[in-house]
């Protein structure tokens, strides 16, 4: 580097701009200092260098040798990208996506996006097929978006190889076609992608566009998993608690599970609470069940709602309070929950944290029937002599005319697909 040096000494861009690189790095035969690797990175970027101004621009995203900045990570990031440098383009798209050194703005991003993205940019390429097929920044276009994702994957980038199988495993702007969808994911999955190594797992376990095979499922859920992936340490908690291409292990299951209910998945705060209800793989915990059923509970899954109104119902792990039962089972009944349905059909009934109210629990006895609940089924049969035909008429007819309500999507937090380029 001493050539380098000389030159960047004497006021050569490109020099102070490779000397500061080495620097931030450590490369070439330099030690790694990152102060030293700003100020010679500066002075590239303020003689108007692009991977000056890049570079300059991740130091202050990154906080490499300067305080974090993302107000002048943006600045330099503008500069870079104003003079087509796509790595700059992509990252300045992601600023704005993000709402991170500037206001977000779906439109500018598809713009720098695109801009990133016609000069092959793999990692633009992918995100603004996202933006084509979410509709931000940009109407929604299945094809388009096909478009992007396609040209990503060819060139190697693992995200737009992972969306490219999703678009053909759902049908996004091509046919169905599980195989190809699986060549594609597992692309993905082998450059270390978690969200491709989770799909893939699951394709073996349901034998989508492969034959089913349990282990090799676990192996690519495993992967995921350690990658911090919840969906991936919830459904590998599954595996482990049902012998399912591994062993039995309720200790290992409700471990997966805890990794995942810690990052927020209703799913896994339900089993982990099952875990402390019946002492699998945990020492029983009635109390601490409640904390995880609660937890799963708020975020509307039904299961989660039913066994915590129980909770309340028989006082396990929480004060008895018939008024907190009924709450939690109508959450339930209402998302067609049918044990939730049936409970709730006996709180009426009984007039329990309700008012007694035949017509009521007939309504829900009868929904819960319809979905084989046999507890349900006898206790309309019970019931119907002690309603005149006004009342039977009358909890058919609220019975005809329920529709469950739909539980939002959990707000898991997945690997982040808008990754920063770093330095070049």
């Amino acid at each position: 580097m001493a050539e380098t040096r000389a030159k960047a000494e004497k006021g050569d861009a490109q020099s102070q701009a490779e000397l500061g690189k080495a620097f931030l790095l450590g490369k070439h035969g330099v030690l790694k200092d990152e102060i030293e690797g700003v100020k010679w990175v500066r002075k590239a970027a303020e003689q108007n260098l692009a991977a000056g101004q890049y570079n300059l621009g991740v130091c202050y995203d990154t906080g490499k040798g300067v305080a974090r900045d993302p107000t002048e990570a943006v600045k330099w990031y503008r500069k870079a990208g104003e003079k087509s440098f796509p790595a700059a383009q992509y990252n300045l798209g992601v600023c704005y996506v993000k709402g991170e050194g500037i206001a977000k703005d779906y439109a500018e991003a598809v713009e720098w996006y695109r801009r990133a993205a016609e000069q092959n940019d793999g990692a633009a390429q992918a995100a603004l097929g996202d933006c084509y097929e979410s509709g931000q920044g940009v109407p929604v276009d299945t094809a388009e978006a096909l478009a992007w994702y396609r040209k990503a994957a060819e060139q190697g980038n693992a995200n737009g190889q992972f969306e490219l199988g999703g678009c053909y495993f759902y049908g996004i702007g091509v046919p169905k076609d599980a195989v190809e969808a699986v060549k594609w994911y597992r692309k993905a999955a082998e450059q270390g992608n978690a969200n491709g190594q989770f799909v893939l797992g699951s394709c073996y376990f349901y034998g989508n566009g492969v034959p089913k095979d349990p282990t090799q499922a676990v192996s690519w859920y495993r992967k995921a998993a350690e990658q911090g992936l919840a969906f991936a340490q919830m459904d590998l908690g599954i595996c482990f608690q049902n012998g399912s291409g591994v062993p039995k292990d309720a200790a290992a299951a409700a471990k997966w599970y805890r990794k995942a209910a810690e990052q927020n998945h209703p799913g896994a705060q339900y089993r982990l609470g099952g875990c402390y209800a019946n002492g699998d793989g945990v020492t029983r915990d009635a109390t601490e069940a409640v904390t995880w059923y609660r937890k799963a509970a708020e975020q509307n899954h039904a299961e989660a709602q039913f066994y915590l109104g129980a909770c309340y119902a028989s006082g396990n792990g929480v004060l008895k309070d018939h008024a907190e039962t009924v709450k939690w089972y109508r959450k339930a009944a209402e998302q067609n929950d049918a044990a939730a349905q049936n409970a709730l059909g006996d709180c009426y009934h009984e007039g329990k944290g309700a008012p007694k109210d035949y017509v009521e629990a007939y309504k829900w006895w009868s929904l819960a029937s319809a979905q084989n609940h046999e507890h349900a089924k006898a206790s309309v049969t019970k019931l119907e002599p002690q309603m005149s035909p006004q009342q039977i008429a009358e909890a058919r007819n609220l019975a005809q005319a329920f529709k469950p309500k739909d539980a939002p999507l959990p707000e898991v937090e997945g690997p982040d697909r808008l990754v920063r380029h770093s330095l070049e």
